[in-house]
């Protein structure tokens, strides 16, 4: 069980604060692309980029005692370019400036750089669609620090309501009222779970395993499907698994002698041993203390479905028993007063001792603001 004491946490106030500021500078970013309009500002990006890569194809050769040829091209084009702008293109006056600044008979290199200079207007509207993902990508990124506070703050509350209730535990209750019907299911089913996996045909064993891929509480790792396919095909899937696991080390000539395609058993079977040597009932049990009554009176319903797909009354009458005593009024009393007992580190048992009701209170003001700040901004 994890220690309770918390960890140094931010300021709730400052990462409020930081949000805010995000939030406005993303507000003040988004007003001033929507003076312009996002298409108008993409196409004035666009515009910009096509005349950057026309300067630079023709300004070594358009300048100066140049090719003639290069700078006749270079009228023609950035006439052809600047004509095809929309009329609403802002900055656009500035464009149509650069035809009278390069009608000239001869082009310098200052001509170009006055030209750069004229456009410093546009690039800096163009620069607005830049601000505006920056100022959302650090939007985004205040939200998600002021998100994770919360659901730090939310993991602190609950823990520390888990130590207060603890610490009201009755620890004088009858848990052995409890215990002794889980320990009974618990000792009869993994003693039959033992002998199903000891006599059984395998490819029963496995053909178990893969129908409680249906009832997800009980949790038993999916049969790998080579291993699958091969004891629900072959002859040989009518031993029991450890009949299969010892042929599985045995040498192909030996193993000859008492399967078919001794190879494909080696294959499949001693491929997967480890899975096989660890199939038990682990995912079936109760446990002690036991879980929780919302999620283990779910889980038991499971588990009587699964099994009784391979065991008698003497596992499932035990298991409906303790169903019955999970329904019970007394349950949390008595699993709190388990818990209390059995899983209470010396550090929480400290806590305990010391109060946590301060603690607490911080803890979910600290959430509650969080949240707040969430849904204001």
């Amino acid at each position: 069980m994890s220690d309770a004491q918390p960890a140094p946490e931010a300021d709730p106030d400052a990462l409020v604060g930081a949000l805010r500021d995000a939030a406005d500078a993303a507000a003040d970013a988004d007003a001033a692309v929507e003076t312009y309009g996002v298409d108008r500002l993409r196409a004035l990006r666009t515009a910009l980029a096509d005349l950057n890569r026309l300067f630079d194809q023709y300004e070594g050769d358009a300048t100066g005692t140049g090719d003639f040829q290069s700078y006749l091209d270079f009228q023609d084009d950035l006439v052809a370019l600047v004509d095809g702008f929309d009329d609403d293109l802002p900055e656009r006056d500035t464009f149509e400036s650069l035809l009278e600044l390069f009608k000239k008979r001869r082009l310098s290199a200052d001509d170009f750089a006055t030209a750069r200079r004229r456009l410093q207007d546009a690039r800096d509207l163009v620069g607005h669609l830049d601000d505006r993902a920056d100022a959302h990508d650090d939007y985004r990124a205040a939200r998600s620090r002021v998100a994770d506070a919360a659901d730090a703050a939310a993991d602190t509350v609950a823990e520390l309501e888990r130590l207060q209730r603890l610490g009201n535990a009755d620890l004088d209750a009858p848990v052995e009222t409890l215990r002794q019907p889980i320990d009974a299911y618990d000792d009869a089913v993994r003693s039959a779970f033992e002998s199903f996996r000891r006599d059984a045909p395998a490819r029963e064993v496995i053909a178990f395993v893969r129908t409680t891929e249906a009832y997800p509480l009980v949790g038993f790792e999916p049969a790998p499907e080579g291993l699958a396919d091969f004891v629900a095909d072959r002859a040989a899937g009518t031993e029991p698994i450890p009949q299969l696991l010892e042929y599985a080390g045995y040498s192909p000539s030996k193993l000859d002698h008492y399967v078919a395609a001794p190879r494909t058993l080696k294959r499949a079977v001693g491929g997967n041993r480890t899975y096989l040597e660890r199939l038990d009932a682990d995912p079936l049990l109760v446990g002690w203390p036991p879980a929780p009554a919302a999620a283990l009176q779910y889980r038991l319903d499971e588990l009587v479905s699964v099994v009784a797909r391979f065991a008698g009354d003497d596992v499932l009458e035990p298991l409906h028993a303790v169903r019955r005593r999970v329904r019970g009024d007394d349950y949390d009393r008595l699993r709190d007063a388990a818990v209390a007992t059995h899983e209470l580190t010396a550090d929480e048992k400290q806590r305990i001792a010391a109060g946590v009701a301060d603690d607490l209170q911080r803890a979910r003001a600290r959430e509650q603001r969080l949240r707040d700040a969430l849904d204001e901004y």
